[in-house]
Order: structure tokens, then C-alpha cells, then sequence
């Protein structure tokens, strides 16, 4: 049960991570839900991320996070 709800907010991060390079319309409800799942996370890695010149890898490092975590799961 909690490695799908891994799986599912990865795929969530993922689009996240996708509608930032496309920039669709932020009133769409989608949109902001998406957007109301993944910031608050986000936002806590790029306070202890330092600077990348302009780079957010901050979706990065959550989905690495989220792989280990599933991987220290499976394992136990």
C-alpha cells in the first residue's frame, strides 16, 4: 500500500515537473491540484538546496528520495 502511494506521487511529481516546462493555464483545477501536492515538499528541499544558477533541481532530489525510501521498503 505505501510503495503505490510512492509510485503515485512520483507520477505526480513527474507532472509536476512537466507542467512547469509548459506553463498551462494555473486556474485549471488540475493544475492546482497538482501544484497543492508537490510544493510543499519542494519548497522544503529548495530551502536546503543551495543556489543552481537558475536550475530548480529540487523535483530531482524528491524523486530520488522517493526511490530510496521505496527501496528501503521493499527490502523490510
Amino acid at each position: 500500500m505505501l510503495i503505490a502511494l510512492i509510485d503515485i506521487y512520483s507520477l505526480v511529481m513527474f507532472a509536476s515537473v512537466v507542467l512547469s516546462w509548459i506553463r498551462p493555464d494555473p486556474d485549471n483545477a488540475i493544475v492546482r491540484v497538482i501544484h497543492q501536492l508537490t510544493e510543499p515538499v519542494l519548497s522544503r528541499v529548495r530551502q536546503i538546496l543551495p543556489a543552481a544558477g537558475g536550475f530548480d533541481f529540487s523535483p530531482m532530489v524528491v524523486l530520488i528520495g522517493l526511490q530510496l525510501l521505496k527501496s528501503l521498503l521493499v527490502r523490510l
